[in-house]
């Protein structure tokens, strides 16, 4: 039997064991779709990359960044994203990064892009040699939000994992893979029908790096449905 298939197997037993959850009968009937490279389409295709079902490599392009018109009155909106598309209401996806970034605002991280004034990212920015931003930006209807957190610049890895409930979307974030923290929930105007969620690498200065993504899930929805009692 393939290594890989074991490897796949062995994840999605894993994830089954550990969030074990009750779902609703929508969720339970869903076959989900793989972040696999027949899936995969660009926005804006960068100069350099390479993909296989297991390993992402984008190098980015100088001067790309994803923002729109808030306090700073610019907007940007070239930076490589490397989507699939769905229109199942109630998913999780996973992957980690891996990058060596240097320079000011250097980020990679997770993206749900539907058109230039309506999308999410999730990433680490560079700041300096000491702290890093750990950050989303959200953007509905053409404004963006920055929400962020210091976290030390040595740290060279992360997880991300993207939730959806319907227009509804949760962030987590983990530097081992295994314990995953809250970073954001937040809805998208537009989110409702059918999206397109991925990746993405940016240098808004003028230079570029190296970001790696590997360890790509799409499962069942990890975030339960909300329940006061």
């Amino acid at each position: 039997m393939p290594q890989e298939f074991l490897l796949n197997l062995e994840f999605s037993l894993s994830l089954s064991e550990t969030h074990n959850h009750q779902m609703t009968k929508e969720e339970q009937t869903v076959m989900h779709k793989q972040f696999t490279k027949e899936n995969l389409f660009w926005t804006r295709e960068p100069e350099n990359y390479s993909i296989t079902d297991s390993l992402i490599t984008i190098q980015t392009d100088p001067k790309t960044d994803l923002w729109q018109r808030t306090y700073y009155g610019f907007r940007n909106d070239n930076a490589p994203v490397l989507q699939m598309k769905t229109d199942e209401k109630f998913f999780t996806f996973t992957v980690k990064t891996s990058f060596n970034s240097s320079v000011l605002f250097d980020q990679c991280g997770i993206a749900i892009y539907l058109d230039s004034e309506n999308w999410a990212k999730a990433s680490i920015e560079y700041e300096n040699e000491q702290i890093s931003r750990l950050g989303s930006v959200v953007t509905n209807d053409g404004f963006s939000d920055w929400a962020t957190g210091d976290i030390p610049t040595s740290i060279r890895e992360m997880w991300y994992r993207l939730s959806r409930r319907e227009s509804d979307f949760y962030i987590e974030t983990s530097t081992d893979g295994v314990n995953f923290h809250q970073m954001r929930v937040f809805h998208l105007t537009h989110g409702g029908g059918e999206i397109s969620f991925g990746i993405y690498a940016a240098s808004p200065g003028d230079h570029s790096f190296t970001a790696c993504f590997s360890d790509m899930y799409v499962g069942e929805c990890l975030w339960e449905a909300w329940n006061a009692e």
